[in-house]
């Protein structure tokens, strides 16, 4: 899902569209494995519906498994479905989250610095990790946390602030 262009100004254009990489679902997904993996089992051994006590087994492991699966699996998804970065010519724009929606826009003459860090050697292995963008304004310092390609993100963004004639026309 791309960023809307009718909420980008005049001559603004879209630089770079980012969400957070894909290592964030890992570990829902290997939860979703477990979960549907456990509950199979546990149907497996518990006597049958046609009996009356077996009935409310199987809809309490039906009723758990589903609560695990929507808290620990589905709302993962969703904020990393519903996580965006976005670049542009003029500003760098965040957006989080589905129901509980933020937003933040720091225009890109007001970041000071832009620094990346890999916080362990598996986000060195993929390629991600935290960027930490310094602002002039009130609230300081904004990390995100588990940008894809952590290094050219923070080359581009520290491009784009200098003013780099060269960044113009690649995009031109």
């Amino acid at each position: 899902m791309s960023y809307p262009t009718r909420l980008l100004s005049e001559g603004e254009r879209i630089d770079l569209e980012l969400r957070p990489h894909w290592k964030a679902l890992v570990l829902p997904i290997i939860t979703l494995v477990i979960t549907c993996g456990a509950a199979g089992f546990l149907l497996t051994i518990l006597p049958s519906p046609s009996k009356t006590s077996g009935e409310a087994s199987w809809i309490a492991v039906g009723v758990v498994a589903l609560g695990v699966i929507i808290y620990f699996v589905v709302r993962p998804w969703l904020h990393w479905l519903f996580s965006n970065y976005v670049v542009t010519n003029r500003r760098l724009i965040i957006r989080l989250g589905f129901v509980h929606r933020v937003g933040r826009d720091l225009p890109l003459e007001k970041i000071n610095d832009v620094s990346f860090r890999h916080d362990s050697l598996l986000d060195r292995m993929l390629g991600c990790g935290t960027l930490v963008v310094e602002s002039a304004g009130e609230h300081g310092q904004v990390l995100l946390n588990d940008i894809p390609r952590v290094e050219e993100t923070q080359r581009e963004i520290s491009t784009l602030i200098s003013g780099d004639p060269a960044a113009d026309a690649r995009h031109s």
